[in-house]
């Protein structure tokens, strides 16, 4: 049987690079939506939902996923691995917590274990590999790492350093050391220039949905 998979995320790019990374995997996960800030609208067995940038709060997401009669799973895909968070997330409805160390073979073997009625959560060995970061982000291209354009994607949006540390779970230092490496790469100065870069390069959440 072949899993049908929702991707859901703000950003189209996101879904987009998640989508190819799967794309090898077809005889066992089709893809069948693409959601950037919709509502999944298709009869689905999983919403995968990634995390990257999603300031309005993981919880509130995942319950409004949950209680979509379009889903029948909800698996949450992350780099922030907090057993906290990750309870969190499993509290409000989620039935697996995936992480972003994973790699596209691993991934889609816990979705299946998933669909099969486990509850998948991290077992901390994926902190112990390289980190895969799977999938695509806005500005990876201009040599952004996954965390850097999430932190510019979360400051194009408005929010202030400590706003951005309470979402991203990391400390204020780690927040300004992101913000600084943010800016070398792309050759700015102020917090000013950085989010009109940002809304040049597409770190503004979008709204489409895609179906195959």
């Amino acid at each position: 049987m072949v899993i049908r998979v929702a991707l859901v995320n703000d950003y189209e790019v996101v879904v987009h690079g998640l989508d190819t990374m799967l794309r090898n995997y077809q005889n066992a996960v089709q893809v069948v939506e693409l959601d950037a800030g919709s509502t999944v609208g298709t009869n689905v067995d999983i919403a995968m939902y990634d995390t990257f940038a999603n300031f309005r709060g993981d919880g509130e997401e995942i319950r409004a996923l949950s209680a979509n009669p379009r889903v029948g799973k909800v698996v949450v895909y992350s780099w922030n691995l907090d057993p906290n968070v990750v309870a969190d997330a499993l509290a409000n409805g989620a039935s697996g917590y995936l992480s972003k160390a994973l790699p596209a073979k691993d991934l889609v073997a816990a979705l299946i274990a998933v669909h099969r009625g486990e509850q998948v959560r991290p077992d901390g060995s994926e902190g112990r590999v390289a980190a895969v970061i799977g999938g695509d982000w806005p500005g990876r291209e201009e040599g952004l790492t996954a965390r850097e354009a999430e932190i510019l994607a979360l400051i194009t949006q408005g929010l202030s350093n400590q706003e951005v540390a309470e979402h991203t779970h990391l400390s204020i230092n780690s927040v300004k050391t992101y913000i600084r490496s943010c800016y070398r790469r792309i050759g700015v100065s102020t917090r000013t220039n950085a989010v009109l870069w940002g809304i040049e390069h597409g770190f503004r959440p979008n709204r489409r949905r895609e179906t195959e």
